[in-house]
């Protein structure tokens, strides 16, 4: 029996999509990932609620992350209720049915010198 690491909710404060890319895709588009970790050993039912500036949250997008898997999932990729919109400031609170561990990272590809960004997400307990 694996190990539980993490905590039922992770809060994403900053997220963005730049808008445009330089490279090959898929690799060097522009993105932001939730990594997502799931040590133990049932399934993550995963939920994500967006949050804006300027209108009221979307969600919940759903996605499923094994028993003692991870999943790099891109926010470019959601678009059940609708597509995270690019050039667009935006929060996240992401909720689990068991303990998971959450990292957010950012590929900003406008330029042949990319710029690359990853922390922690908030454990929210």
């Amino acid at each position: 029996m694996a190990e539980a690491l993490g905590a039922r909710r992770w809060v994403i404060a900053e997220g963005y999509i730049p808008p445009g890319s330089t490279g090959p895709a898929p690799q060097m588009i522009s993105h932001e990932t939730a990594c997502i970790l799931n040590t133990g050993d049932d399934d993550a039912a995963v939920t994500l609620m967006l949050y804006f500036t300027d209108r009221e949250p979307v969600g919940p997008y759903t996605v499923t992350v094994p028993a003692r898997r991870t999943l790099h999932l891109r926010f470019n990729d959601l678009d059940d209720p609708a597509p995270v919109p690019e050039d667009t400031d935006y929060a996240c609170v992401i909720e689990s049915s068991v303990p998971i561990v959450v990292q957010h990272t950012r590929l900003d590809s406008r330029q042949a010198e990319l710029g690359l960004m990853t922390t922690m997400a908030y454990p929210a307990v």
